[in-house]
């Protein structure tokens, strides 16, 4: 149990480092050296040497949508957002809760069928059938794991210990469902967010140009640390 748990959260790991993947730059860029604002007040970002112009023609996903596609269908917003490579990390760590559920809901029902049969028998059964014989490990007895008394503790326990598990199973799917509904939302929003790998000081002068009215808005001298 303790090798699934693990794997588990090795799964949701990797879903968390999946919401600071750098998306492709959904941008065009034009040579130039000076910033300006467009007409309605849209500005156009641009270092030294380009102008970052985000396309108004280019899809985006709508995060409410997206949000909406996750609830319904895990895995769903993301392939609305076009994020597919995220699908093998939701699915496989959906697919591997739901294991864990029922592995540990078996094992659950198994050691409550044994541990009432146990109080329910006034005379222990020598049917290896039996649920509370089924349950004990090869060469071994009753007798031998310590008499009836210590194997129905035993037994209580064991129930006890696989219903907690299937109740942590359970909650985990429902994290990496939830999980999985965050990374839609937080996905479609950050969609055409600019992210560049370069951090770096820059001094530079800038001249801004308002277009719509034909003259110069400002002039200014730029020291900026910047971080995309």
């Amino acid at each position: 149990m303790n090798r699934r748990l693990c794997i588990l959260l090795l799964l949701l790991l990797c879903q968390i480092a999946g919401f600071a993947q750098v998306k492709e730059r959904r941008t065009r860029s034009i040579q130039t050296d000076t910033v300006v604002y467009l007409p309605g007040g849209n500005l156009l970002q641009s270092d030294s040497t380009r102008i970052i112009v985000h396309d108004p023609t280019m899809w985006k996903p709508n995060p409410t949508k997206s949000v909406w596609l996750a609830a319904l269908v895990p895995g769903l917003g993301q392939i609305y957002n076009r994020s597919y490579w995220k699908l093998p990390i939701i699915y496989g760590g959906l697919m591997g809760c739901i294991y864990a559920i029922s592995w540990n809901n078996s094992r659950y029902l198994d050691y409550r069928q044994a541990y009432y049969d146990i109080m329910e028998d006034t005379k222990l059964s020598t049917n290896p059938n039996r649920s509370y014989n089924a349950l004990l490990p090869a060469g071994y007895t009753i007798e031998s794991m310590g008499g009836r008394s210590y194997y129905t503790n035993v037994l209580k326990e064991k129930q006890s210990t696989y219903h907690r598990y299937r109740d942590i199973s359970i909650a985990v799917t429902v994290a990496v469902y939830a999980l999985s509904i965050i990374d839609a939302f937080v996905d479609a929003q950050l969609f055409d967010f600019d992210i560049s790998p370069d951090l770096s000081l820059n001094v530079e002068p800038r001249i801004y140009y308002d277009l719509q009215h034909d003259r110069q808005h400002a002039a200014e001298v730029k020291l900026a640390f910047t971080i995309k």
